[in-house]
């Protein structure tokens, strides 16, 4: 047995169990969901064929347009807050200085919190009565308002406030996002700044022509991946927080019907062509997404 041969066999044996994964939990779980899309399936009896008769339902069932929408404004609003959120603690603690590495680990701690753990703590921290968050809110104010003379938001019970409460719990999940970015900062070489200070340029147009059209392709790779990842991120806060309320289904988000019509409504092959309508939206957002990343790499010649 040669060296070379040797070698294609201990790298076929290390990514065995990676590629067993893969199709284990990936590709195999995709096609039993693709093919369970097209038939009526309750777990009790056997599949039976109906074709697009699943997706006909989907367009005609309200509660899955108000779910639809749910995940859309969830993405349009959420990703683009979290990756500028993540942005601006990048750019504030990338420099070494007293108490940078405590703020920083304080930015990872959420990520590292298991979902439903993160869930509860939320819903004690947004309860409208004693939650920490309104009684902070009401500080200066009178007979339970704030000091603007206002209602405090009604996290739980108004369908605008819930909404609100899940893009909120999403912006302090970010380690991830932001370990990248700091790292994409910190990899930025020195002499540009340095130049730019030599010109005697603000910080504004530091940040505007040299951050960052610098960090533009990973910000948009960051991008894609939040808008992936999106569909579920709301799941957990929506499922622990909100229970998909208040009516009528206000924090109800794709993840959570496919949830609910599979396990609790036990219907597996409807709740499988809406997974397949939340893949095709994935997919469509990708692909606007790289795009829109193509063109803006193509103007500035990155």
């Amino acid at each position: 047995m040669t060296a070379d041969t040797r070698s294609r066999r201990q790298l076929a044996l290390m990514l065995a169990p990676y590629l067993v994964g893969l199709v284990g939990l990936v590709l195999l779980p995709a096609v039993i969901t693709l093919a369970l899309a097209f038939t009526e399936y309750d777990l009790l009896r056997p599949p039976t064929w109906v074709g697009l008769d699943n997706f006909t339902a989907l367009l005609d069932d309200p509660i899955f347009r108000v779910s639809l929408t749910n995940s859309l404004v969830f993405a349009l609003v959420a990703v683009p807050l979290r990756v500028l959120f993540a942005l601006g603690l990048a750019l504030l603690l990338h420099r070494r200085a007293l108490g940078v590495g405590s703020a920083r680990t304080a930015a990872l701690l959420p990520t590292a919190v298991p979902e439903i753990a993160y869930g509860l703590l939320w819903l004690w921290l947004l309860n409208p009565l004693y939650g920490p968050i309104n009684q902070l809110l009401r500080t200066g104010g009178e007979n339970g308002l704030t000091a603007l003379g206002r209602t405090p938001p009604q996290w739980l019970t108004d369908p605008t406030d819930a909404r609100a409460a899940i893009i909120l719990m999403s912006l302090f999940t970010i380690g991830e996002t932001f370990v990248v970015l700091l790292a994409a900062r910190r990899a930025l070489p020195r002499d540009v700044y340095e130049m730019a200070a030599i010109e005697d340029a603000t910080g504004w147009d530091v940040f505007r022509r040299v951050t960052l059209p610098l960090m533009a392709p990973v910000l948009g790779l960051l991008m894609v991946r939040d808008a992936i990842q999106s569909l579920h991120f709301s799941f957990v806060p929506a499922f622990v927080v909100t229970d998909g309320g208040p009516p009528p289904y206000a924090t109800t988000y794709l993840s959570l019907f496919v949830y609910r019509t599979g396990f609790e409504y036990l219907r597996y092959g409807y709740a499988a062509a809406a997974t397949l309508v939340m893949i095709l939206l994935t997919v469509a957002a990708v692909v606007v997404q790289w795009r829109l990343i193509r063109r803006y790499r193509a103007f500035y010649r990155l």
